[in-house]
């Protein structure tokens, strides 16, 4: 078993498409679904994505208390690159990259809607 794809909410698609577009395109994501509703960003449908879609229901779009989307990374530059990318497209701060456990570089992020994201690597620090 593995994750196919995780959808976050959103009041207003079209800007989500506009951070998503450039956000993901900066790890050679692109949009690999789109059906004018559910778009989805990723290298191919048989692997892990990342996709936006207003509510079915037609409700509004809430954030999920501890719910977050984790970005692996390669290394610390990537995770650092990612964050900053998230940040310069109007994401919130949520914890600049740094040291957070032995081995777990991270660095976290809320999208223009308040979902929350990160971006990780594993690293041969200990803390």
């Amino acid at each position: 078993m593995r994750v196919g794809y995780v959808t976050l909410g959103t009041n207003d698609l079209e800007r989500a498409c506009v951070f998503y577009d450039a956000l993901m395109g900066s790890i050679g994501f692109s949009r690999i679904w789109d059906d004018g509703k559910l778009i989805i960003w990723g290298k191919s449908m048989e692997e892990a994505a990342v996709g936006v879609t207003p509510p079915f229901d037609e409700g509004t779009a809430t954030v999920g208390n501890g719910v977050m989307v984790a970005m692996q990374m390669d290394n610390e530059e990537q995770v650092q690159a990612f964050y900053n990318k998230a940040i310069s497209l109007g994401a919130s701060d949520e914890g600049a990259p740094g040291q957070r456990i032995s081995n777990f570089y991270a660095g976290y992020f809320r999208d223009p809607d308040g979902n929350k994201l990160n971006a990780f690597c594993f690293n041969e620090q200990t803390v």
